[in-house]
């Protein structure tokens, strides 16, 4: 049964269930309360020892919780009010206090881990087995005991991280976010943000595409020798911390212990991914036929072969992704309906705004808060499915505690994913325009590309990167590295211009959260895996899925899936993926003969 809804409105969202204002009566209040929290935690450490009991354990264990929680509800505002406006002040400096306070409180509430992992694996696994939902976060945490270092070491590295690399990336989202591009469209010059100038890359006119690129990377560039000063320096912050300091294998070593997956399984993963280009380079070639072009440009990679300038309203849009959740299951739109109902998404196109589109979840208690910037095209609409996908993955496992809530960067991907499919699956039962159908299906292959082997070239270059850096790599050689990848990548099926080598210096994530983009490829190939068991076992499949979503990062990613029937070590898994898309390619390939 639908849900009934008064329509939606393309609006700011509202962040009055965190805060009604800035520095007001009630944040002045949480910030004490917490302060009060802390302090109370403080006097329990006498508790802590090998004789603990396990109500005194627990006790502790949801002190703590109750400080994270009021943190994040702090620091979540403060970063939310900067996504809204990066070029105000007031969110720039409330930002700069809630993280000075974030490394505070880690400091001071230190001693618990530490306790904790110094314990002997008996004691562990007795406390554990009465821990209850809280029990794969202290068995994750014990893993990191052979990188843990002394108390007054870890003390040291969260207050420097402050005025460190947490400093660096919020200076660095100021610049980047305050940029503006100049193109000329239908003989007028007009001043976009990125996200607007990013909608003609998709145009069916060339010039126009290339004149996107051009632009984008003539404004990054500009500043590009300073932005990769900037990542030289995180490179380097990096591999101080997690290589030297804490004896990690590698820099991915310590993102994937993050993730709890073993290097092995990500090695896997981009080894396969890297045999795999040219599944892609035939996919390219194929474009470039259809478009009457000798070989694609890397202008043109996303360009449409059917011209359609069809829009999508935002209400409508939002009607769609609320119908092919709906027809997933029921309580998949009623939680998305949450977000627009709790006005807890801001979908308008500002100058100032952070360019993108994300999900935050500040806990279990809260509806999740969605960023857009939609502009009517059928991505706009696909992201729109993929954040609320993010939303309804938090919604579901909000049964757990905030430390056991948010699953882990690849399965963070499964929803989002797989809620694009879905309604790519409702656009193509509805359209009856064969151009507009053709290019959704194209899409559907531009989008695999862009989330699986865009993602894991990302990943590569990163590991290449990181040990140039150290290896006292120039930001200019670090460039020819990047163009290098991007060749090897496209191979001959692409040409790719010498402005391209700015290109890395214009993806927050590998600046905001190194190696985080494997997770991209990670849940895509995932989806597809899942997607095609969905389809093969219809409603039998649900139960499955929906469990593997409520988990959250309650137990072990690598449980998890092989309770979904998914073995991530084995490289066949990987090349399924590969092999679903490659059968896309083929479809294409007869469909336009």
């Amino acid at each position: 049964m639908a849900v009934k809804t008064k329509g939606y409105a393309q609006k700011r969202w509202s962040l009055a269930d965190l805060y009604p204002a800035t520095d007001g009566p009630k944040m002045k209040k949480d910030f004490k309360e917490l302060d009060k929290k802390v302090g109370e935690f403080e006097k329990m450490r006498p508790l802590l020892t090998a004789s603990i009991s396990q109500a005194d354990f627990l006790s502790v264990i949801k002190a703590l919780e109750e400080i994270y929680e009021l943190a994040s509800q702090l620091g979540s505002y403060a970063e939310l009010l900067f996504t809204e406006n990066t070029q105000a002040q007031a969110a720039q400096t409330l930002v700069a206090r809630t993280s000075q306070l974030m490394s505070e409180i880690e400091n001071r509430t230190l001693f618990f881990g530490l306790w904790w992992k110094e314990q002997f694996d008996k004691t562990a696994e007795k406390l554990m087995k009465g821990s209850g939902d809280y029990r794969y976060w202290l068995e994750e945490m014990r893993h990191f005991k052979p990188h843990t270092l002394s108390e007054p070491e870890e003390k040291i590295i969260n207050t420097k991280n402050v005025t460190g690399n947490n400093a660096l990336v919020t200076l660095y989202n100021s610049i980047t976010n305050r940029y503006t591009f100049t193109i000329e469209v239908d003989g007028k010059t007009v001043e976009l943000t990125r996200g607007e100038l990013m909608m003609y890359a998709r145009e069916a006119d060339p010039d126009l595409r290339a004149a996107v690129y051009k632009e984008l990377y003539r404004v990054y560039g500009q500043d590009g020798p300073i932005l990769g000063q900037m990542y030289q320096t995180l490179v380097r912050d990096w591999r101080n911390e997690n290589v030297s300091m804490r004896k990690f294998a590698s820099p991915i070593s310590a993102r994937n212990l993050g993730n709890d997956l073993p290097d092995a399984v990500i090695e896997t993963l981009l080894k396969v991914a890297a045999k795999n280009t040219d599944v892609f380079q035939r996919f390219f070639k194929l474009k470039a036929r259809l478009l009457g072009m000798k070989k694609l440009r890397r202008y043109d990679i996303y360009a449409p072969i059917a011209k359609s300038d069809k829009k999508f309203e935002y209400g409508k849009a939002a009607e769609k992704v609320m119908q092919s959740f709906r027809e997933f299951d029921p309580r998949f739109e009623s939680l998305a309906k949450r977000v627009f109902d709790d006005n807890h998404l801001d979908a308008e196109v500002r100058k100032g705004k952070q360019s993108g589109a994300f999900c935050a979840t500040v806990g279990p208690k809260l509806t999740p808060w969605v960023l857009l910037n939609y502009q009517g095209k059928s991505d706009d609409v696909s992201t729109m499915a993929h954040e609320l996908g993010h939303a309804i993955h938090s919604m579901l496992a909000s049964e757990h505690t905030i430390f056991t809530q948010h699953a882990c960067l690849p399965l963070a991907e499964t929803a989002s994913t797989f809620g694009e499919m879905m309604l790519v699956d409702r656009l193509l039962a509805e359209e009856t325009d064969e151009g507009v159908k053709r290019d959704l299906l194209f899409r559907q292959v531009d989008d695999s590309y862009a989330t699986i082997q865009r993602q894991v070239f990302f990943a590569l270059f990163e590991k290449q990167a990181h040990q140039m850096v150290i290896d006292g790599a120039s930001v200019d050689e670090i460039c020819a590295a990047y163009l290098k990848n991007l060749k090897e990548q496209f191979g001959n099926a692409v040409d790719v211009s010498d402005e391209f080598k700015w290109e890395w210096v214009s993806i927050p994530h590998i600046y905001h959260t190194p190696f985080y983009v494997y997770a991209y490829a990670f849940g895509q190939l995932l989806v597809f895996a899942l997607y095609k068991q969905f389809k093969k076992e219809g409603e039998s499949f649900k139960p499955k899925y929906i469990k593997l979503l409520s988990a959250g990062g309650s137990e072990a990613p690598v449980k998890v899936l092989r309770d979904a029937g998914v073995d991530i070590s084995k490289p066949e898994f990987w090349q399924g993926g590969f092999d679903v898309i490659k059968g896309l390619v083929d479809q294409l390939e007869k469909i336009t003969k």
